[in-house]
């Protein structure tokens, strides 16, 4: 069942669209990737989630019922331009904002407490934002928007200004809150972060959407039947009859690796392949090569680009 369904939204702000045409199913208990390149129309979407704005045209529907300011309590917004009052004592503004997300003074004070010894930060309870480095503040307020469990949590770049150390404590957080109930929206520009956590991602390029789907199912359709093998032995005096059926892409004599694409779809190809060398080096594995979200990434982007500028030659008009 979906949390969030975005129906045929469309933004334009003077002669710029923002979005055009957006739909997505997120589903319950998951986390959804909204990706692209800068300037691409995520920021927009998200403002529209949160009603900070609203489409043009369109829908959103949450848990069924069209998008309302009563949905707003249910949602926990980390925006990537961190907004914490810098003379404030920390505990003091986590409180704060916890009671604007309608918790009670004591329940929410209890909550912080819990949180604070969780990421061993109980010392800053009375230090000043000021007074903390990126991380640690990035760390409080990743607190005080989880804080009132909401439903559908919005996270725009999380890991920025994190340490390693950091960035492995907080995926682990995130994890642990949509085992626990939440739908995670988590739009960034690190693809590692995107293989390793996301469920279901989205990828919007100029206004419009142009990928969408489940991470696992994304990276098997864009397999290039390419193959590494990793041996012992000398495979350059072979003949080039050797490798009828396939296209070597890349040598590595030294350390025994090579990779090589079937020209045709066919398993049997590789089989073929493994029993005419295994007559002369020593096969170590053979392993086929998925590409990864960042190679995909730049790939449809990349397809995109041209038709963009042909659009944009057409909209040209010849000077007299």
């Amino acid at each position: 069942m979906d949390l969030l369904h975005v129906k045929r939204v469309y933004k334009s702000y003077a002669d710029h669209q923002a979005l055009h045409n957006i739909s997505l199913h997120i589903k319950r208990q998951s986390i959804f990737g909204l990706l692209g390149p800068n300037g691409a129309g995520k920021t927009t979407l998200i403002r529209i989630i949160n009603q900070i704005t609203g489409p043009d045209k369109g829908e959103i529907f949450f848990e069924k019922e069209k998008l309302s300011p009563k949905h707003i309590a249910q949602i926990g917004y980390l925006p990537e331009e961190r907004g914490l009052y810098k003379k404030m004592k920390v505990g003091e503004q986590a409180l704060y904002l916890a009671q604007l997300k309608g918790m009670e003074r004591g329940e929410a004070k209890y909550k912080l407490k819990l949180w604070f010894e969780k990421f061993e930060i109980d010392g800053w309870w009375d230090k000043k934002i000021e007074e903390l480095s990126k991380g640690m503040a990035q760390k409080i307020q990743f607190v005080t928007t989880v804080l009132h469990e909401p439903k559908l949590l919005i996270l725009d770049e999380p890991f920025s200004g994190f340490d390693p150390i950091n960035t492995n404590l907080i995926k682990k957080e995130i994890l642990e809150l949509r085992d626990k109930g939440s739908t995670i929206i988590f739009s960034t520009h690190n693809m590692e972060s995107v293989e390793e956590i996301c469920d279901d991602i989205a990828l919007i390029n100029k206004s419009k959407k142009i990928l969408e789907g489940k991470v696992v199912d994304i990276k098997e359709t864009y397999k290039s039947n390419v193959f590494e093998i990793v041996f012992v032995g000398n495979m350059i005096a072979f003949s080039t009859a050797l490798w009828t059926g396939f296209e070597i892409l890349e040598s590595n004599q030294v350390n025994g690796r090579m990779h090589v694409t079937l020209r045709a779809n066919k398993p049997s190809d590789m089989n073929e392949l493994i029993k005419t060398i295994v007559n002369h080096v020593e096969i170590l594995s053979v392993n086929e090569i998925t590409p990864s979200m960042n190679d995909i990434f730049i790939q449809k982007v990349q397809e995109v680009m041209p038709e963009t500028l042909e659009e944009q030659k057409e909209q040209e008009v010849p000077s007299e």
